[in-house]
């Protein structure tokens, strides 16, 4: 992922058993350095397109597909919102289907009842669909109140519900590409350093050696 080579470096003291001494240090990856799309940009539904996430898409192709380069995968994720991409990104329908399998003891009974729409002769809604209810919920009849009341309700199965959610998973809004190249400077310049005791570049901090400077036990 083109994303690690964005971080900037630290060094840190050498935790290898074979360290020439203990001052010795080794460059690594500062991941705490952690960067994020601008809460005030989120909403800016300008910056965006609207993307739904077809079959077998990952990151890597979507990156390609919209911005020339696998290596912006990050740029995927990170503006899509997504922090924990096991859990946020959509499962194929293979792997649905072996997930729902997994988690239920049987993927077609009913995991919940939901509402029907119901309008009445006028056209006029009275109750709208996708409401989650019990499945003895009832209403008057709109047309004729003095008829038996109305069942409207629905079994909502385990696979349909799981289903329901991962399809939630495909849509995602992604940076638009003429503002790419205005993310990457915005985010690289957050990933530079400021002057500080342990400043040595705009890439590279250094970490206090606590085998020098705290006293053996």
């Amino acid at each position: 992922m083109g994303y690690f080579r964005e971080l900037p470096n630290l060094l840190y003291q050498s935790p290898l058993t074979n360290r020439n001494t203990s001052d010795q240090y080794v460059a690594v990856k500062n991941l705490f350095r952690r960067n994020k799309l601008r809460d005030d940009l989120q909403n800016v539904f300008t910056l965006f397109n609207k993307y739904e996430i077809v079959e077998g898409a990952r990151p890597d192709t979507i990156a390609e597909e919209l911005y020339g380069s696998a290596e912006l995968d990050w740029v995927v994720i990170m503006t899509a919102g997504i922090v924990n991409i096991r859990d946020e990104w959509p499962l194929s329908n293979y792997h649905l289907y072996e997930y729902a399998n997994n988690k239920y003891d049987d993927i077609n009974a009913i995991h919940h009842y939901e509402t029907t729409e119901v309008k009445d002769n006028n056209g006029r809604l009275i109750l709208p669909k996708g409401k989650e209810v019990n499945s003895d919920f009832k209403i008057p009849n709109p047309d004729d109140y003095t008829a038996q009341k109305l069942n409207p309700v629905r079994g909502i199965t385990n696979y349909e519900y799981e289903v329901r959610k991962n399809q939630e998973k495909s849509n995602i809004y992604l940076l638009k590409p003429r503002y790419l190249q205005q993310f990457l400077n915005d985010m690289r310049q957050i990933m530079t350093y400021q002057t500080s005791s342990q400043y040595i570049d705009e890439r590279l901090i250094i970490t206090e050696n606590t085998r020098n400077t705290i006293p053996p036990a």
